[in-house]
């Protein structure tokens, strides 16, 4: 057993970060400013869109995105149950509907033709998430999309690098929403970045996100500036401040050097748990595409033990394994229970995975005498819970 904790996840901070959060600090100017409009420029550069829009988490991202395609009362929009909550309770905000349709049972994404199924006259939107970092098949939802005459925003939260077909996501017809969130593939400290291809979008989101004023407050304060605004639309407090983004410059650099750290310790996991008959490892995509690797997921199969999933977890803990829960389905949780009133057996692969899924320590600073400890600490469980 390990002597000391391994955790789920610990964020790379180092020396060119810290010096540039300390920058800001010292200039005076913390919030809003010079430094997000960097950050959101080379976000840009990076992904491929002609426009980008920093803000404080992505659940803003998602939750402006999804007024500005119109989202209201009586639409229903199309997602999946494994997903963190803030997908469809942004849903919600807006007055919309969540419906969900049914999981691939191997890649975890969403089931394009489950999607089909779930199509009414009231659908408006569809919001994939590419799960854990791996796409999903976004030629077939944008075909559905111009079929039905839907929106699709992507919920890209996990997919910072993540690329479809030779295309990044984030560059592709749709609105894409991103986190920068501590345990994601960079972070901001706490962050999102809603892109898009489409210029009048991008302008309203923009306004929405700082009260709708009509010029930006560094922009008013500057030496060339004035102090005075227009408020164009109601709107919220959801901007990044230059501390973040200060964070988010140098991040953004070290993307491809960490999903190819986390992709070296999943792959490695793939291959040692592969004869591991109580393991499902996750399932590549078949179309091209490269996974980011934000989470390692494999399925517990408990019926071949005599634990469950949460006893599994807390087994690895006592071997100084962290682990994480992404995701239960959504409408596992007691307030979707109750208001989307699913009936049984209508989502049976997100039923499936929830009740086995974890997820396995990954991140950057992992070595792979790390990674060692995971695989045996998860096989030394495994032998004493045996059936």
């Amino acid at each position: 057993m390990r002597k000391e904790f391994l955790p789920f996840s610990i964020p790379t901070i180092e020396d060119d970060e810290i010096n540039e959060v300390v920058d800001s600090l010292r200039s005076g100017w913390i919030t809003t400013g010079p430094k997000v409009k960097r950050f959101e420029e080379a976000f840009k550069a990076y992904v491929g869109a002609p426009y980008a829009v920093p803000l404080s988490s992505a659940t803003a991202g998602l939750h402006l995105a999804m007024l500005a395609i119109g989202l209201g009362a009586g639409d229903e929009v199309i997602t999946t149950p494994m997903t963190f909550a803030a997908t469809v309770s942004m849903i919600v905000q807006t007055g919309a509907r969540p419906v969900l349709a049914d999981i691939d049972p191997d890649t975890l994404n969403i089931n394009t033709d489950a999607i089909r199924e779930k199509i009414t006259g009231k659908t408006k939107a569809l919001v994939p998430v590419h799960f854990a970092g791996q796409p999903c098949d976004m030629d077939v939802i944008f075909a559905l999309a111009k079929e039905f005459g839907l929106a699709v925003i992507e919920d890209a939260a996990h997919a910072i690098g993540t690329e479809y077909k030779g295309q990044r996501i984030g560059s592709l017809e749709s609105i894409s929403v991103f986190s920068f969130h501590p345990i994601k593939n960079i972070t901001t400290g706490e962050g999102g970045m809603v892109a898009t291809r489409n210029e009048s979008q991008a302008e309203e989101i923009s306004l929405m996100k700082f009260h709708g004023m009509s010029r930006e407050a560094w922009k008013r304060y500057e030496s060339s500036g004035t102090p005075n605004y227009d408020i164009m639309l109601p709107g919220f407090k959801y901007n990044m401040m230059d501390i973040q983004a200060a964070l988010g410059i140098h991040q953004l650099g070290k993307l491809d050097g960490f999903i190819a750290k986390r992709t070296e310790i999943a792959e490695f996991y793939n291959t040692a748990f592969a004869e591991v008959d109580e393991i499902k490892t996750p399932a590549h995509v078949p179309y091209d595409h490269r996974h980011a690797w934000h989470l390692y997921t494999p399925l517990i199969r408990i019926e071949k033990l005599a634990i469950d999933r949460d006893r599994f977890m807390e087994e690895l803990k006592k071997e100084n394994i962290g682990t994480g829960l992404h995701f239960k389905a959504v409408h596992h949780h007691p307030y979707y229970r109750k208001t989307l009133n699913i009936p049984p057996g209508e989502l049976p692969n997100a039923d499936y995975a929830s009740d086995r899924i974890l997820s396995l320590p990954l991140f950057p600073k992992m070595s792979m005498g790390d990674a060692m400890d995971v695989v045996e600490s998860v096989k030394n469980v495994i032998a004493r819970n045996r059936k």
